[in-house]
């Protein structure tokens, strides 16, 4: 299935009124795909509004910041991400997002 049609199929369900951080974050990271950054943005936002704890929320909003040149805010983003990540014990995520940092504060 191409990103276009995930979009769709994400946005019906949230019409149906389907809301939840999951289906913030896949309707972020499929606009994010396809570089639509406002939306991913504020898909991902919303995800981390309704789970301020989902590690994988914070590494998409991260990633969506960077990519918008939001470098201040992704590097908050990630550090918070990363916080968060340490807590649940979701390693691979803290490497992941501890890597995506380095890069933005090296630059």
């Amino acid at each position: 299935m191409n990103t276009q049609n995930l979009i769709t199929n994400f946005e019906t369900l949230l019409a149906k009124g389907q809301d939840n951080a999951m289906l913030r974050l896949s309707l972020g990271l499929a606009y994010l795909k396809e570089q639509h950054l406002t939306l991913a943005l504020q898909h991902l936002a919303k995800a981390l509004e309704l789970d301020p704890n989902y590690s994988a929320a914070w590494k998409g909003y991260g990633k969506a910041l960077a990519e918008n040149q939001q470098i201040p805010a992704a590097i908050v983003a990630y550090q918070k991400g990363i916080e968060v990540a340490s807590q649940k014990g979701d390693l691979q995520a803290v490497k992941e997002m501890t890597v995506f940092l380095k890069r933005l504060e090296s630059h």
